[in-house]
Parts: C-alpha cells; sequence; structure tokens
C-alpha cells in the first residue's frame, strides 16, 4: 500500500483522526477531526503537507469537534453529509452530555450524499452512503489503495450503536453488507475508534457480522 495514514486519538471518547496522503506526498487529507485541534495542526505540521480538504464521516460531535479551528487555521475546504450539515453548524445543540466542549460550529464548504467520486491530494476517493449509525453517515473509499475511512460504521470486534437519534439496527447491517460486497477482503479498515483492522477479518470473526457471513 502507497498511503501514509497516521491516527491520532483524540477526545473525551477516544476519537480516530486520521492524516492521509500518498507516500513521500507533499498533499493530504483529514478525515475527521473530533477534538484536540493543537494536537491534530502539530501533526499536520510535522507531516509537511498541504492538506487540500477535510473530510466528515457523520456529525457526532466527537468526530467534527475540532473541525471550526483546523478548517480555519489551515484553510482547508470541509465536506460533509448533506443531511448532516446542519449539526456540523450548531454543534452544541446536539451535544448530548454536560460538561463537553464548547465547541465551534462551521458551515460546509461542501456536502456528500454517496455515489460522489472526490479527486483530492492525488486520490481517487468514492464517497459511499452508509447510515445505520446515524441518518447520513458516509464512509470514504480510497480508490485503488485498499483502505477505507469508515467513521463508526464498523470496527475491530464490533459495530456502530444504533441506539442514538436517527440510528437504525437493520440500516446498518446493510450498510455493512454492501461495503464487504464492494470491496476486496484485504481492505484496510480505518474506523472512528478502536484499532485498524481489514474487512477480511472482520467477516471472518466480529460475531455481529455473523449472520452475514453466512
Amino acid at each position: 500500500m502507497s498511503l501514509d495514514v497516521q491516527m491520532l486519538t483524540v477526545g473525551p471518547i477516544a476519537e480516530n483522526c486520521f492524516l492521509l496522503r500518498r507516500e513521500g506526498s507533499g498533499r493530504g487529507l483529514i478525515v475527521d477531526p473530533g477534538d484536540e485541534p493543537d494536537r491534530i495542526l502539530a501533526a499536520v505540521e510535522q507531516m509537511g503537507a498541504k492538506i487540500e480538504a477535510i473530510l466528515v464521516t457523520h456529525c457526532h460531535f466527537d468526530h467534527i469537534g475540532a473541525v471550526a479551528p483546523v478548517a480555519t487555521i489551515i484553510g482547508a475546504p470541509v465536506y460533509c453529509p448533506r443531511i448532516e450539515a446542519p449539526i456540523l453548524a450548531d454543534i452544541m445543540s446536539y451535544v448530548p452530555y454536560p460538561g463537553i466542549g464548547p465547541y465551534e460550529s462551521y458551515e460546509a464548504d461542501e456536502t456528500v450524499s454517496g455515489g460522489e467520486t472526490l479527486e483530492l491530494a492525488g486520490l481517487t476517493i468514492d464517497v459511499i452512503f452508509t447510515p445505520g449509525h446515524s441518518p447520513g453517515h458516509v464512509t470514504y473509499s480510497v480508490r485503488d489503495e485498499d483502505a477505507m475511512f469508515s467513521g463508526d460504521v464498523l470496527f475491530k470486534g464490533s459495530v456502530g450503536r444504533v441506539d442514538l437519534p436517527g440510528g437504525d439496527g437493520p440500516t446498518l447491517m446493510r450498510s455493512i453488507r454492501e461495503l464487504l460486497e464492494s470491496h476486496s477482503p484485504e481492505t484496510g479498515v480505518y474506523p472512528g475508534h478502536m484499532d485498524v483492522t481489514t474487512l477480511g477479518a472482520e467477516k471472518a470473526t466480529n460475531p455481529f457480522l455473523a449472520e452475514l457471513a453466512r
């Protein structure tokens, strides 16, 4: 694989923010800057790549808390699921727990709904609509690189919770099935929480996917 991916686990809910680029490239992307903007910005500076875009998989607060300060400082456009853009624009109204934040809201620069192909930082990225954990959730699949940034759809040994507003279990399983059927087992899964895994490993061992493996 020729992708250079750095994972930063940030914030009170241990959310994974990713920096990615082609090996040696001076152009990169950020996926889901959830918290600790100073730490994310320091990692960007250390990487030495110009960030061309910020990609948001979904708009739960732990994935978007650092969008505004990071986007403002580095000057990169933010791509956000269309039907969840109002949440990004009014974050604190959707934070369910006291003592979290405060986070700064942000008006998305671009919106995606699934089905788009993005050409960013020398990478071709397919946007896949993967609802179930949240209504507008998308997965970003890097074409020809066997890599997807799955947000809170699929985890190592688990799947995204469906007991939050807009969550739906059968819809989530349908989204996961579509990812399994459209990508090779070697595809790396870079999730919103926990460790990196592969689609093949999850199909073989993830107890939540047992019904899909049959």
